[in-house]
């Protein structure tokens, strides 16, 4: 297949509104590295954050976005797991490596290998758009060395650690992937959402729900984990949620470790609190264990699912501004996504 011209949802300076869809380089894959045609992106939060908030150093213009789904056109020197014509989903990393043709809201994006996975046909592009970055956030908390350093995920499913890991915010994006990445990793989970969502998350593998708006959670969630081994917690929200999830570590029988996506808290003696970056695990052996070794058998056994539910807010570049801004709105078990 041909590559054809590219072009881009731009931010052409800091804080500019809205994106601009104009030309964009022509890329070639290097070493490890896939070109992808790009039929589906997602929007993220951070990518609302950045735009009116500029607050991560960016050569501008630039053009932003992390989760892609799409058909590999080209594949760079010493690539085998890949071929023109593979189905893929995986993780721009350009806030990382401040190269533009790691970025996904363009036409075409460079992926590296170690961080896309084959897709297989009964999932649609828009779909899988979803995972990335969710997913890699998740993943580096729960599977880092440096972070709670559970044990890989595998399909099929190990045996049963016997152990409890508590996911505060099990319905949105990162928690989503968390308690399937969990489950998938032998350890039980027990989870906090809104009422409205108790049954999404226990679909995903939470065994135990609770309503994080109750002013006795932490009580609650202390009590059921009574004769349990907590092996830590993943915080999936930040902000108010860390304390209320260092107040139910710092207590239960177990680990006293808290990975959360929110920098900026100070922990009681005794536990620690680490917030985590997705693009981390490009550089370490967790994203070959996920994007290679676990994801393609597990989306492909349906073992693992795409998770929150897309919500396609468009078609085409020219709604990624649309999209950015409905995601900023809020979401509730569902991530924005733009087809393309």
């Amino acid at each position: 297949m041909s590559v054809r011209k590219n072009a881009a949802a731009w931010l052409t300076e800091a804080k500019a509104h809205p994106f601009q869809v104009k030309d964009a380089p022509s890329y070639t894959p290097e070493e490890n590295e896939i070109l992808v045609k790009n039929h589906a992106v997602a929007i993220n939060p951070i990518d609302g954050s950045l735009q009116s908030k500029a607050w991560w150093p960016m050569n501008y213009p630039t053009i932003l976005g992390q989760d892609v789904a799409g058909e590999v056109v080209q594949v760079g020197r010493s690539v085998t797991r890949f071929q023109p014509g593979d189905r893929v989903v995986g993780l721009a990393v350009g806030l990382a490596t401040k190269r533009i043709q790691h970025s996904a809201f363009q036409a075409y994006t460079i992926l590296q290998t170690n961080m896309a996975a084959q897709l297989p046909r009964d999932i649609s592009y828009e779909d899988a758009a979803v995972l990335p970055l969710g997913l890699s956030t998740a993943a580096a908390g729960l599977f880092q060395t440096e972070f709670l350093n559970l044990q890989l995920p595998t399909e099929p499913r190990p045996q049963e650690t016997g152990q409890v890991l508590l996911i505060w915010g099990g319905a949105g994006s990162v928690g989503s992937n968390a308690i399937q990445l969990a489950r998938a990793a032998g350890y039980e989970v027990f989870s906090t959402a809104s009422p409205r969502n108790f049954e999404y998350v226990r679909k995903l593998g939470a065994a135990q729900v609770f309503d994080y708006h109750s002013a006795s959670v932490v009580d609650d969630l202390l009590a059921a984990l009574q004769g349990k081994t907590l092996v830590g917690a993943m915080d999936c929200v930040g902000f108010a949620a860390t304390p209320l999830t260092v107040a139910v570590v710092s207590k239960a029988q177990g680990g006293k470790f808290v990975a959360t996506v929110k920098g900026g808290f100070q922990a009681p003696e005794g536990v620690t609190v680490k917030s985590v970056f997705a693009t981390t695990i490009k550089d370490n052996h967790v994203g070959k264990a996920i994007y290679e070794d676990f994801l393609p058998k597990a989306l492909e056994a349906g073992t693992f699912i795409p998770a929150p539910v897309a919500l396609v807010a468009g078609k085409g570049l020219e709604s990624v501004q649309v999209a950015v801004d409905l995601q900023a709105k809020g979401t509730s078990a569902q991530k924005v996504v733009v087809s393309l």
